[in-house]
């Protein structure tokens, strides 16, 4: 039976996102029958123990658009209604940035 549900479901596609003490991996499976959904971790490690605590949500085929619409707008509220003058491009930035800034200071 366990391998019966190993074999399920199979990875398609995978996205991880570093995010400060957390990491979040977007993970796109398709099970025996080529039905496809998403899954969302976000992993963070424990002070105590250095284990890992992981959440998931599956998101599934039906539920996408709405989902996507809802994080969109609660994305967009934040950044319109509640912190219009906060610049959240300050987080975007890439290593390569990153690694030109040390060298030019080093």
């Amino acid at each position: 039976m366990d391998e019966f549900n190993r074999n399920d479901k199979q990875e398609i596609f995978s996205k991880k996102i570093r995010a400060g003490k957390r990491t979040y991996f977007f993970d796109v499976k398709s099970t025996k029958g080529k039905d496809y959904f998403i899954t969302i971790t976000e992993s963070k490690k424990r002070f105590e123990d250095g284990n890992f605590v992981k959440h998931k949500i599956f998101l599934y085929k039906e539920d996408f658009n709405k989902f996507t619409e809802a994080l969109n707008e609660t994305v967009n509220h934040i950044k319109t209604d509640l912190m219009p003058d906060y610049n959240f491009d300050e987080f975007n930035h890439d290593q390569s940035f990153d690694m030109n800034f040390d060298e030019e200071n080093n």
